[in-house]
This record gives C-alpha cells, structure tokens and sequence, in this order.
C-alpha cells in the first residue's frame, strides 16, 4: 500500500508539481533560474554597496524573497525539485520508508 503525502500528512494531489510545504519547483529549470536570480540579488546587495552605497542592501530581501527565505531553503527546494517523481513515501505497517517510484512506460 503506498501512501503519498507531504511532511504535514495532508495527500498530495495527483498534479500538484510541488506539495504544500515543499520547496521545490515545477522544474528543475525554473529552480536554477530562481537560484541564480535570488544568490545574484544577494551577491549584488553586498558587491554594489561600494557604487550605490547602502541603497544596494534593498536587493537583499528581493533575493531572500526569490530562494524562499534562504539559501539553504534554496537547496533543500534544489534536492526535492531532483528527486521528484523518482522516490516515493511507502508506509507499511504504521513504517514508512522511501523507495524508487515505479518507471513509467
């Protein structure tokens, strides 16, 4: 018996590219484009300060709002965008443990 939910224990729609509380993306091409927006914006906030003065820290929070609160969300969001679809929460007997999805013809 499989049984597919998310951290919170709430099933996970059929559909649904990323489960409610998950950090991962639909795909793993809009995540690295978010990665590279968020760690640029914070790179940029520190790196500009010398041109702009402190108006460059404004880019900061942009960047910690684009990776989702921090960069280490940013790679958890990363591993979970990897691996989605291909492992797969399988709870018997009150123990649940992950295992490889079935290929898909």
């Amino acid at each position: 018996m499989t049984d597919e939910r998310n951290h919170s224990g709430k099933a996970r729609g059929g559909g649904e590219a990323a489960a409610e509380g998950s950090f991962a993306s639909a795909s793993l091409a809009r995540h690295l484009v978010r990665g590279a927006a968020g760690f640029g914006a914070l790179i940029g906030s520190v790196a500009l300060i010398p041109v702009l003065g402190l108006v460059s820290l404004v880019l900061a929070p942009l960047g910690l709002l684009v990776l989702r609160g921090c960069p280490m969300c940013w790679l958890i969001g990363l591993a979970q965008t990897v691996s989605m679809g291909r492992l797969q929460r399988q709870c018997v007997d009150g123990r649940c443990e992950l295992v490889r999805a079935p290929e898909s013809p």
